[in-house]
C-alpha cells in the first residue's frame, strides 16, 4: 500500500518553530494549530521536531517527510463528530542522540523565532551533571541552554535574534521554570554575564495551559484506517475535537503567533492562573470525585458514569452547583466550560477507563478537590453535600472491596499500609469508623493540614461512610441526591 507522502504533497515553510517532542500531544494539537495558521493566517512557518530523549519516533517521522493523518472524533455542541486532515507543517526531525551537529546548526538559522516543547511533567528538571561539552546534554533544559549559547555566539549577542518560548508541559509556571534552570546552567557553567543578559532581554518565556485529550494511536483499528485512508500512516494519531491553549505573555506574542486570525481557542492573557484553576477544579475535580463514587456504584467507565442518570446527575451537579460557585471567572465563561467537559466526557470515541483516574486519588483528590471543599465552606457557610460525599467514599474505595471483588488499589506505599492497617481493624462500630475518618483526616502528609480542623467535616463524613457501608452506595448516593 502507499505511504501518505506518496499522495500528499508536502508545503515547504521557512523553519520558523522548533518543537521538543514528536509524540502524540504535540502532533495533535499544537502541529494541527500551527497547520491551520499557515492555512488560513498566512503563518508561513515551517517545524523542525526535536527527539528529547534517546528513543523516539524522529526515523519514522522522516520516512514520512513529515506528513502524518489527524483523526479528530468526539462530540461538539452535542453532535457526534468525525473528520481527518493531513498535517504537513513539520519540515523534518533531528535525533541530537545521533546528530548533534546538526542541532546545534539549527541556532545558526536566522528564521528561528519559537520554541515550543512538551517533555512530559518531568522534562524540565535541573539535571546538574549536564555539561556545555556533552552531546547532547541529558535534560531538555541543559540542550535548550548548549542552543542558545550558540546562537547568542554566532549572531554576536544581537537581541533581535532572541527567541519566543511558550513550553506546553503541565506544570505550574512552565514557562518560569524553564528559564529559571536555563539561568542556572549559565551559572554552573560559568558562561559569560552578557550571555545571561542576553536571554533575560532578548528571549521571552511565556507560561501556558494546554488541554486536549489524545488517546494516540489507534492501534487496534489501523488496518480499518488504512482502507478509508487509501494508505499507510504509521504515526496516524487520534484526539477530541476540544482544544484550549492559554498563553501568558506580552502582548507582541499575540501578533506574532495570529491564532486569533483563524478561530481557534486560543486565548493570550496577563495572568493564566485563573484558566488553570478553572481546568484543574472543574475537569480534573470532576474525574476524581466522581471516580470512588460511580466505581462503588458499579461503574466502570467515564462515559457510563456520565450517561447513568443517577451518577451523570450527581457529577453535574457536583460541577455546576458546587465547583463554579468557588471560582471566579464569570458564570456565563464557567458554564461553558462544563458544558464542554461535559461533552467531553460522553465522547464514544474514548473509553477512559475510572481506574486510570484512581491512580494516586489521594493526592490528586488533595490538589483537585478540596479546594473547592474549602473555598464552598468559606464562601456559602457550609460543607459541598456532594464533594464531601466523595471524600467519604474514597475513603471507602480504600478498603478495597466492590461489591465483593478486590479493588486493586494503586497510591503512595505509605498511604496504602496506613488504610489497610486501619480497615484491618474495623470492627463495625460507629465509634471505630469515626477513628478511621479521623485518622485519614488527620494525615498533613496528605492534606498540607488536618482535616478534622474544617467545621463539621469529621462527621459529615462518618456519617456518609456509615450510609455507604450498610446502605451500599445506590442508596447512600441516592440520600445525598434527593
Amino acid at each position: 500500500m502507499k505511504l501518505c507522502k506518496d499522495i500528499h504533497q508536502h508545503s515547504k515553510y521557512p523553519e520558523r518553530i522548533l518543537q521538543f517532542g514528536e509524540g502524540n500531544f504535540l502532533r495533535a494539537f499544537v502541529d494541527l494549530i500551527v497547520h491551520t495558521m499557515n492555512e488560513e493566517a498566512d503563518f508561513n512557518s515551517g517545524i523542525v521536531v526535536i527527539q528529547p530523549i534517546q528513543n523516539g519516533l524522529i526515523e519514522i517521522l522522516n520516512l514520512q517527510d513529515g506528513l502524518y493523518t489527524l483523526y479528530l472524533k468526539g462530540i461538539q455542541d452535542g453532535q457526534v463528530t468525525s473528520e481527518h486532515k493531513v498535517i504537513d507543517c513539520v519540515t523534518r526531525g533531528i535525533n541530537p542522540y545521533t546528530d548533534y551537529d546538526q542541532y546545534l546548526k539549527l541556532a545558526e538559522n536566522p528564521d528561528l523565532r519559537f520554541v515550543i516543547s512538551n517533555t512530559t511533567e518531568a522534562g524540565i528538571f535541573l539535571h546538574k551533571k549536564d555539561r556545555l561539552e556533552d552531546r547532547p546534554q541529558v535534560s531538555f533544559p541543559g540542550k535548550l541552554t548548549a542552543l542558545l549559547y550558540r546562537r547568542y555566539k554566532f549572531f554576536n549577542g544581537d537581541k533581535s535574534k532572541g527567541l519566543i518560548f511558550i513550553p506546553c508541559e503541565l506544570i505550574e509556571k512552565n514557562g518560569d521554570k524553564l528559564k529559571e534552570i536555563i539561568l542556572k546552567f549559565v551559572e554552573l557553567w560559568e558562561l559569560e554575564s552578557e550571555f545571561l543578559q542576553w536571554i533575560i532581554e532578548a528571549n521571552i518565556f511565556c507560561n501556558s495551559l494546554v488541554d486536549r485529550i489524545v488517546p494516540g494511536y489507534p492501534r487496534e483499528r489501523l488496518e480499518e484506517i488504512y482502507r478509508e485512508l487509501g494508505y499507510e500512516d504509521d504515526l496516524v494519531v487520534e484526539a477530541e475535537p476540544f482544544h484550549l491553549w492559554v498563553i501568558e505573555g506580552p502582548d507582541f506574542v499575540k501578533s506574532e503567533f495570529p491564532v486569533d486570525k483563524v478561530g481557534l481557542n486560543v486565548l493570550f492573557v496577563d495572568d493564566i492562573t485563573p484558566y488553570r484553576t478553572r481546568k484543574v477544579r472543574i475537569l480534573n475535580g470532576a474525574h476524581t470525585s466522581m471516580v470512588p463514587v460511580a466505581y462503588l456504584y458499579g461503574i466502570d467507565t467515564v462515559r457510563e458514569a456520565i450517561e447513568d442518570e443517577v451518577v451523570g446527575k450527581f457529577v453535574k451537579d457536583t460541577i455546576f452547583e458546587e465547583i463554579i460557585p468557588t471560582l471566579d471567572l464569570t458564570k456565563e465563561e464557567l458554564e461553558a466550560f462544563a458544558n464542554s467537559v461535559i461533552d467531553r466526557f460522553k465522547n464514544p470515541f474514548i473509553k477512559h477507563d475510572l481506574m486510570s483516574i484512581a491512580l494516586n486519588s489521594m493526592s490528586k483528590f488533595e490538589t483537585r478537590v478540596l479546594p473547592s471543599i474549602l473555598e464552598y465552606q468559606n464562601r456559602e457557610g457550609k460543607l459541598p453535600l456532594k464533594l464531601t460525599f466523595s471524600l467519604a467514599a474514597l475513603i471507602n474505595f480504600h478498603r478495597g472491596e466492590r461489591n465483593g471483588e478486590k479493588i486493586v488499589l494503586s497510591d503512595d506505599a505509605a498511604i496504602l499500609e496506613q488504610y489497610a492497617s486501619l480497615w484491618k481493624v474495623h470492627d463495625g462500630s460507629s465509634e471505630q469508623l469515626k477513628t478511621i475518618v479521623a485518622t485519614i483526616l488527620s494525615n498533613e502528609k496528605v492534606w498540607k493540614m488536618d482535616l478534622n480542623q474544617v467545621s463539621g467535616l469529621t462527621d459529615a463524613i462518618t456519617t456518609y461512610l456509615t450510609n455507604i457501608l450498610e446502605l451500599g452506595m445506590k442508596k447512600a448516593i441516592f440520600q445525598v441526591m434527593y
